[in-house]
């Protein structure tokens, strides 16, 4: 008799990155099969290494066409010798949504179904639900019951087979990636939000204390729209559409120097004074040089002019329109001063600091408050000229 337990990931100490190593390691295992809408890199990481000894029992399902599951996500399991399906319904307006992992032998089961995809947030920092079923296949009602998974995807993958169709090789997932039907890692897209402030100051709400994995670092690489189409192999032009903002720099948690909160009075501390800016450092971004990367790739193709007097006329100055959206709350467009030391020979720049400082202007009244504090910001560029750009705090 199938034995049930529940898991809320997050609210709970349980995750389902260890329950799936927890399912992955189950004896002699006949048959692995996962199905979810999404999978990222990170996701995998998870799973990689217990799926590698297993990979010729493994069949994925996942869904493409979604702007989340990766190029880099389907080469990685091309990679660990799964065969991959790919599920495509032809239309934004309906997903391929399941989320199922099962691993079956000759006498057990062990079956996932709830609401986890194969990405980072799915196996561990998101609120997820999944119930966890233990089947015994002697017995007639669970063994009848792991047929009935195994059927039903074998029977979707008999009925639809220009909409669920293996993906045997790189080159045949190159081809989904220039249709447009699976998405790229390294374009991280500014947020898109409906909802904005309407009357009354922003809220001030607390992250929830929740059960949270550290996300790995960032491999970045910034990449720039240059134009609106490029030549097919035939030498016809194909359009190309340049991103509305893509993600040129992620912070470490966020303290209150950052925001501009003054520091409470202590015996050590006598300095209450906020300075009103953001300093810009490598944050996430673990392959950047703080020092030039915002003033030569960021910010390049902004207006810079000399600060002051000749003295300070290491000093740049430029002013930039930054969109701002604090926990998916819209804030408004901003002008604000972005400042640059370009002196190489100070002690500063010798340390590899960062010589970069945001102002936050007119946005301080939504940007110094105490529940930001620890959360993470997110800038983006959008490729206008001269470019515009969102901060993300969230």
């Amino acid at each position: 008799m199938a034995e049930l337990d529940f898991i809320l990931q997050a609210v709970t100490a349980v995750n389902h990155a260890d329950a799936l190593q927890t399912l992955l390691a189950l004896p002699n295992p006949t048959e692995i099969l996962v199905s979810v809408a999404f999978v990222r890199e990170p996701g995998l990481d998870a799973i990689e290494e217990a799926i590698k000894p297993l990979a010729t029992r493994a069949r994925f399902f996942i869904g493409i066409r979604n702007d989340i599951t990766s190029i880099q996500a389907v080469k990685r399991l091309l990679a660990m010798k799964v065969e991959l399906y790919a599920v495509d319904t032809g239309s934004r307006g309906i997903l391929f949504h399941p989320k199922l992992y099962l691993a079956a032998n000759a006498m057990q089961a062990t079956i996932l179904i709830g609401s986890a995809n194969l990405t980072f947030g799915g196996l561990h920092n998101n609120i997820e639900a999944s119930s966890r079923v233990n089947l015994d296949l002697t017995d007639a009602a669970d063994k009848k019951f792991r047929i009935e998974v195994i059927d039903a995807f074998a029977a979707m993958l008999k009925a639809h087979p220009q909409h669920v169709f293996q993906i045997k090789d790189n080159q045949f997932a190159d081809k989904l990636f220039e249709s447009g039907r699976l998405a790229d890692e390294t374009l991280i897209p500014a947020p898109t939000t409906m909802s904005s402030i309407r009357t009354g100051e922003r809220d001030t709400l607390s992250p929830m204390n929740l059960h949270q994995t550290v996300r790995p670092h960032i491999k970045h690489m910034l990449i720039k729209a240059a134009a609106t189409s490029k030549p097919t192999k035939q030498g016809t032009p194909a359009l190309v559409p340049i991103p509305t903002g893509l993600l040129v720099w992620k912070s470490n948690p966020l303290k209150r120097r950052d925001l501009s909160i003054p520091i409470p009075i202590s015996r050590n501390n006598k300095k209450t004074n906020p300075t009103g800016s953001i300093l810009l450092n490598q944050g996430a971004f673990h392959n950047i040089d703080q020092r030039v990367y915002f003033r030569n790739d960021v910010f390049d193709r902004l207006f810079w002019t000399k600060v002051g007097s000749p003295k300070r006329d290491h000093m740049e100055s430029a002013f930039a329109k930054f969109e701002v959206v604090i926990k998916n709350i819209n804030c408004g467009t901003f002008n604000l001063q972005l400042r640059h030391n370009t002196n190489t020979n100070t002690t500063s720049y010798k340390r590899s600091n960062s010589m970069t400082q945001l102002h936050w202007g007119d946005a301080k009244q939504y940007i110094a408050k105490d529940d930001l504090l620890d959360r993470i910001l997110y800038l983006y560029r959008k490729d206008t000229t001269p470019p515009e750009f969102t901060i993300e705090i969230d």
